[in-house]
């Protein structure tokens, strides 16, 4: 059962999840003319190592949806299970996707400047999808497996 489709899916979820590590989400522009990086740890100016400021929420959230994405793909004998595994992933996509605004709002607030979202902005959203597209196919395969044990 791992060569089903919603492993694809569950795999392309936590590949675009964990790139988030990678690449920042957004970038504020201050009145004093320093540009700063929004990315999953927090904010710091551009070309600096140091955090300007951590937060410390999103990239726990963040390690936790990655690591739900992946986990799950290995409970193929456990559908229910795994459904309702992705659907308490869904929802924490989604409240990855509120603390970010939250934090890029209050940023731009204090820094007083403009924000330029990145690509990457839109991969939860796509990461919603897939997830739903996983639950979906999950769920046909435990009604044709009902439907087998039923006729037996």
């Amino acid at each position: 059962m791992i060569q089903r489709i919603q492993t694809l899916y569950l795999l392309v979820v936590a590949i675009l999840m964990g790139s988030l590590f990678f690449f920042p989400i957004a970038q504020l522009f201050g009145e004093q003319q320093e540009i700063y990086e929004f990315s999953f740890n927090g904010l710091r100016v551009l070309g600096e190592e140091e955090l300007y400021v951590a937060t410390w929420p999103t990239f726990v959230l963040l390690s936790i949806i990655v690591f739900i994405a992946f986990f799950s793909i290995f409970l193929f004998k456990k559908r229910v299970l795994q459904m309702r595994l992705n659907l308490f992933n869904m929802i924490l996509m989604l409240g990855y996707i509120g603390l970010n605004y939250f934090y890029i709002l209050n940023f731009d607030k204090q820094i007083g400047g403009k924000v330029a979202y990145e690509l990457v902005t839109v991969f939860p959203l796509i990461s919603i999808i897939l997830t739903y597209l996983a639950i979906r196919s999950i769920g046909k395969d435990e009604a044709l497996i009902r439907s087998i044990d039923r006729i037996r």
